[in-house]
């Protein structure tokens, strides 16, 4: 299959039809992987896709992929989450076009903000680290709440709050738009 096949768009409300096989996906994934995917209700997902916060990659009418996107911290900070490709769209480089696209949605939202993600994916961390994304420790990402309360649906949960959220199973990663590396990138991007 051509991945150019594949429609990746951001997600409005007529996708609600595909939020529980996204669940499903993303269910199944973390059961394979035997790590934390926190896990997200039908409404959480329909309402980001409503809101404009949603990618989602469409093969015709066939779900293939989906991630979103939050601002936290008074929207100082935007958080990338929930990368999914659908096991049949695997291995086509579906994963880095869907990443692209939220990246580029929460540039658009939210251009001052910085963008994080936790992970303990590899290849996630390598897609992270190509639109210029760092490690960093837990105490530069938000210090929001309600972020936080949003790992309470992973497996790993247990860890992060021994380890008073300092560190858990997954990698933070912070893409800061100041940083001159970046602006460099974003210039490039942009052909300027």
């Amino acid at each position: 299959m051509d991945t150019q096949q594949i429609d990746v768009m951001v997600a409005d409300a007529s996708h609600e039809v595909y939020v529980d096989t996204i669940l499903e996906t993303i269910r199944n994934a973390a059961a394979v992987r035997g790590t934390g995917i926190a896990e997200r209700t039908h409404e959480y997902v329909a309402t980001k896709m409503k809101e404009g916060k949603a990618i989602i990659a469409l093969c015709g009418d066939t779900f293939a992929g989906f991630t979103y996107i939050e601002s936290w911290g008074n929207k100082q900070y935007v958080a990338t989450s929930g990368l999914i490709v659908h096991p049949d769209f695997r291995g086509l480089g579906l994963a880095k076009r869907i990443k692209q696209a939220s990246f580029q949605l929460a540039r658009l939202r939210w251009p001052k903000a910085k963008i994080f993600s936790l992970t303990s994916g590899a290849a996630v961390m390598k897609m992270n680290t190509e639109l210029g994304y760092v490690p960093v420790t837990f105490n530069e990402l938000t210090d929001d709440e309600a972020f936080w309360k949003g790992c309470e649906g992973c497996i790993n949960h247990d860890i992060l709050v021994a380890k008073n959220r300092k560190f858990c199973i997954c990698t933070a990663m912070l893409y800061d738009p100041t940083d001159p590396r970046n602006i460099k990138k974003e210039q490039e991007r942009n052909n300027i």
